[in-house]
Order: C-alpha cells, then structure tokens, then sequence
C-alpha cells in the first residue's frame, strides 16, 4: 500500500578530499562505543519542540511488557534475510552488538523514532524513489541524526541527515547567517539522495558508499587499498577509521529495529498528522513574529514549518524564498502581505544601508564633502501610514520625482524606509 503524502514541513564533496561528507562521530562507533547519549540528547531536545509536542504522544493502550526478549541467533539471521531490501543485510557479532544497544538501553529513543519517522518519511521516501534508490536508505537518518531535524553535532554537522558543509555547498544547499537549509527535511533530502547516488556509482557496493557517506570516499580508498584492492565492506572493515566501522552495522541494525521492534516489545509514540501546509515565495524581508502578530498565529508553529531560518527571518530580499504557513493561511498572507512587512519593521528588521560619520564637535571643523554631500541631497523617514503623495506634497516634489530619486516602481513605501526628496 503506498503510504499518503504528508504536508509536514516541520517540518560529494570533491572526491578527492580526504574530508568527510557528513559528520563523523568521534568515537562513536568502534565495536566498543555507542553514541546512545548523545542520540537520547537529541531525542530530548527534540520532544520539547512544538511538533513533538503537539503531535506524538505516548500510547496509552500499549500493553506490551517493557522486556527485551532474548532470540537465538538464528532468528535474527532469518528476520533481517526476510527484509525486502537490496542492500545486504548480513548478520555477525557487531550488528547484533548494536541491535543489542537499540533494543534495550535505547527503548525510549527507538520508541520516539519509530513515531518521528512518520513526519519525514514522505521526504525521505519520494528522495529515494526520484533517483532509483534503495528505500531502506530512508533508516540512514535514524543513524545519523535520531531524526531530529534540527541536530548539529560537535563538528559542524547539522540537519536530519548531518551535512557538513563543504558537502552542503556541494549539494547547492544554502548555508549563510540567516538560512541553513541543511534543516530543511526536504531539501536535504534530495541533497543526500543526490549524495548516495554519486557515492554508489563511484563504488559499485551500498555498503562502501554508506561508509564513505560517513568518512568520506578518499578514507574508503585508502582502506581498500591497505586491503590489497578488496571492495568488500567486511574485508576492509579493519582499515575503515574507528568510527565507521560500526557505522554500516548500527544502519543494518537500525533497518531491523524499526521493522521488527514490536518483536521487541517497543511500542511506538502515537503520531497524529499535521494540518496541510503550502509556501508563499517572498522578494523581501519579513521576520516570523511580524508574520505572527498580524495573522495572530503561533510564532513556535511557524518555527517549527521553518526550520532552516536561523534567525527567524526569511531573507527574500537576497533571493527568491519560501515561507511554509498552514495552507489555510496562505491565502490570508498575500491578502496581508503590505501590514506583515511595515509591522514594526524599524523593529524588526532594522538595518542600516547609509550612515553618516558624527561631526568633530571638540574643534567644530565641518567635512567640506560633507557640506557638499548634504548640499547635493536631502532624505526623510517614513512615518507610520504616511503615503508617496503625502511626501511629495510636503517636500514640494512630485511623485514622478520621488520614484526617479529612489528607483521605485511603484507608490509601496514601508514605515522607517528612508526616501530622497532633494
């Protein structure tokens, strides 16, 4: 049954570079290490954000014991060989390790993922399917993030699935002071399917394109060369960097605990589906509590539709952007639009283009290019309900005139927007 389309929008670096891709975890995933902290840390700061908040909730009715039962090898050999998958999904010592790990210190974390999961799955599902790729790549973020959207690690990584950002500007996403669209669920995720993609026609193999999503193809290289030129993930395993080795067991191991975890007795959080959402495309600045105070709506719901605006501003007047609101509200805002953007936007958005040196008042010696400058030009500020007509007027101009001297189109004109008159 294909699975209904959420609306949610909570919400290769050069090969030759011997950096990661993505985020390594430092120590993590040797045959000894578990990040299990730091992704129950992730699970936390997650829980307490609006859409966790608002829409998982534990499962009341869940009547399975909070044991883990205890299953011959065997059974996990038979379980993850009945996976309908194309990647292998082989069984040893070190996926059960992990398996292991998620089944029981990491009960609450998998329990939240498994409801998470229906947030981003649309995302990461139609990603996959757009290029051909194996569906049982959309577990990767489980690994990667404990699907928290908003998670950065220690270095630099951030977003679902933790692009770097050497990779990030590789895969045209946007990274500046006020968009981070490594945040964004669906466009990352048409970034790391592009990603995988490239890393498994450079390596023939799903398990050495995982591992080089990890470390980095260049360290995979070097691995297979100390192996004497073996292309088996299991061969070079000794040779991969500490924290990869366990990297492509903790995904085999993440595929069998969100397939088999009511084998585990791990009840999944109850997800409801959010309302419907659609973007608006915006040519100017507008920071999300004018946005709230004039449509009177939640300004952590619109964080929460907006996860890559780091500084809640939707920098449109750099380029073309997209502000998510609920589809009902769409309409309302293009109705709104002139009231959102003049709301207290000395306030808000309040930046400097031009700005004049004081005056040396120990000696009163005036800047004869001063002098001249402000001979040559005169400026006004622009009052709250004041109009270009109204400027016109009262500085004996017209309002052809007015439009020559600042380049305007039209009559829009915003309250604290500085006009030349003279």
């Amino acid at each position: 049954m294909k699975r209904p389309l959420l609306y949610i929008y909570y919400i290769i670096a050069t090969f030759a570079l011997p950096l990661p891709l993505c985020a390594q975890q430092e120590g993590a995933w040797g045959d000894d290490d578990f990040p299990e902290e730091e992704m129950a840390a992730k699970t936390d700061s997650l829980l307490a954000g609006y859409m966790s908040k608002t829409y998982l909730h534990h499962d009341s009715t869940c009547q399975m014991g909070d044991v883990n039962p205890v299953y011959d090898r065997q059974v996990y050999i038979d379980r993850l060989g009945r996976m309908p998958c194309i990647i292998e999904m082989p069984y040893n010592e070190v996926v059960q390790q992990h398996i292991d790990r998620y089944t029981q210190r990491m009960r609450r974390t998998v329990s939240y993922m498994l409801g998470a999961f229906n947030f981003y799955a649309p995302f990461f599902e139609e990603s996959l399917e757009a290029l051909g790729l194996p569906l049982e790549l959309k577990y990767l973020p489980v690994v990667e993030s404990a699907l928290n959207p908003t998670a950065v690690s220690r270095a630099g990584a951030a977003g679902l699935w933790q692009f770097m950002p050497v990779a990030a500007k590789q895969y045209q996403l946007t990274v500046n002071s006020l968009l981070d669209e490594r945040r964004d669920p669906q466009k990352a995720s048409q970034a790391a399917a592009k990603m995988l993609d490239d890393l498994y026609r450079l390596f023939g193999d799903w398990h050495l394109a995982i591992a080089a999503y990890n470390c980095g193809p260049e360290n995979v290289n070097k691995a297979i060369h100390r192996a004497a030129g073996e292309r088996d993930y299991w061969k070079i395993y000794p040779y991969l960097p500490r924290e990869t080795r366990g990297y492509v067991p903790a995904f085999i191991a993440a595929n069998y605990v969100m397939n088999y975890h009511c084998e585990h007795n791990i009840c999944p959080m109850q997800t409801e589906l959010p309302a419907k959402t659609d973007t608006v495309c915006l040519r100017r600045n507008v920071h999300l509590e004018q946005v709230a105070a004039v449509m009177g709506l939640d300004i952590d719901l619109l964080r929460a539709l907006n996860p890559e605006l780091r500084r809640d501003i939707v920098p449109g007047a750099s380029a073309p952007a997209a502000l998510r609101l609920p589809v009902e509200e769409t309409a309302r805002f293009i109705d709104l639009e002139d009231s959102i953007f003049n709301y207290q936007a000395d306030k808000y958005l309040n930046r400097r283009t031009e700005v004049t040196p004081a005056e040396d008042t120990q000696t009163g010696r005036k800047s004869a290019r001063k002098g001249k400058r402000a001979a040559q030009g005169k400026t006004v500020t622009v009052r709250k309900g004041q109009t270009l007509s109204e400027i016109a007027s009262r500085n004996n101009v017209t309002v052809k005139q007015l439009q020559r001297l600042n380049g305007l189109r039209g009559t829009n004109i915003r309250a604290g927007q500085r006009i030349r008159v003279k």
